[in-house]
């Protein structure tokens, strides 16, 4: 019988997802008892990534966090997430989000319009052709941005036992937050997001597009609604390796703090100035001043540091009750197993 806690929340490892070092990622999360394994689109696609993951593990889940959604049509997306899904035996979840228009647009040459409007109909197209494939269904969606209506069944995957992945959606501004309440089964909170932003300017209305979807009998409404919090952290077990930690988490803010697109996050706490003054700094290339521009109360509003437990202490003060899912989002380059510690203490406080 196990004797641990019942933790507040859901505990999800994310990897880095660079291929050499995926799989002892994820074997080493499903060891240590977490919960998800969860992959971003960075340098890397995460669908391949994940797929690689579902041969060495057995239980845990395996998320996209977040895959780029108009990078691909909802076909695209729909083919690689089933694909993923089969593979797991069921244990795919598919966190989608929109990217900003220059990437969207110059990166990956895709349309970018209305955004959220966008994403709420991708969400459906989605849904509509895996509900085809379970069913058999004719295929038979036409929107405003996306038409599926051919799907003859050698271009038909096999159903999965387990159903459907569920879609998670992410989001800062109040128009996709309200859109992943409205359509997707749960939203992914940005990192950039303090706690204060979360309770005052997204949740209230995540949570009010969530109870009219219910209301209207929407058939993904009778899976339980997940928010997944991700926590910017710095941990060391040297002072040395903790103030390395903490000042590739300081570089990171100051790069959240600079884009335009996180502006509302700033502006919660009232430090526009701050954002026009990054912002500029980064059109000249001035990282390092970037960073220094960063002070402790900035710091301590987005991020958590300290040795292991006491940043799992301060992860359950700030978060428990408010999300259902937590990640502890390490720089890329500190140790891994230092984010399983952090989930594991905080699995501990229940």
């Amino acid at each position: 019988m196990d004797d641990r806690p019942t933790p507040a929340f859901r505990l999800d490892v994310t990897a880095v997802g660079r291929p050499a070092g995926i799989l002892a990622a994820a074997e080493q999360a499903e060891q240590w008892g977490m919960d998800r394994l969860v992959v971003a689109e960075t340098a890397h696609d995460p669908f391949l990534q994940l797929a690689r993951a579902a041969d060495r593990t057995r239980t845990i889940e395996l998320a996209t966090g977040v895959a780029i959604a108009f990078a691909r049509t909802p076909m695209t997306l729909a083919y690689q997430a089933w694909g993923l899904h089969e593979a797991s035996g069921g244990r795919a979840v598919i966190g989608l989000g929109s990217q900003i228009k220059p990437h969207i647009e110059r990166r990956f040459g895709m349309p970018w319009d209305r955004p959220a409007a966008r994403m709420r109909e991708y969400v459906h197209a989605v849904r509509a052709i895996w509900h085809s494939w379970q069913t058999g269904e004719r295929l038979r969606f036409r929107g405003d941005f996306y038409t599926h209506t051919v799907m003859t069944p050698a271009f038909a995957p096999e159903p999965v036992a387990a159903g459907v992945p569920r879609i998670l959606l992410a989001g800062v501004g109040p128009l996709m937050t309200r859109t992943a309440g409205a359509v997707a089964d749960g939203f992914i909170a940005h990192p950039f997001s303090s706690v204060g932003y979360l309770t005052e300017r997204v949740l209230p209305g995540v949570h009010a597009a969530r109870a009219e979807a219910e209301r209207a009998g929407a058939a993904w409404t009778g899976r339980p609604f997940e928010i997944a919090g991700n926590v910017l952290t710095a941990t060391g077990r040297t002072e040395e390796e903790l103030r390395a930690n903490r000042a590739l988490v300081r570089e990171r803010l100051a790069f959240y703090a600079s884009t335009p697109a996180y502006r509302p996050v700033l502006e919660q706490h009232g430090w526009l100035d701050l954002h026009e003054e990054l912002h500029r700094l980064s059109t000249r290339g001035r990282w390092q001043q970037m960073a220094e521009s960063i002070d402790e109360e900035v710091f301590e509003t987005f991020a958590v540091a300290g040795s292991v437990p006491e940043v799992a202490a301060e992860i359950h003060r700030r978060y428990a009750g408010l999300v259902t899912r937590i990640s502890a989002a390490l720089p890329e380059e500190a140790d891994q197993t230092l984010g399983l510690e952090v989930l594991a203490a905080l699995r501990e406080l229940g």
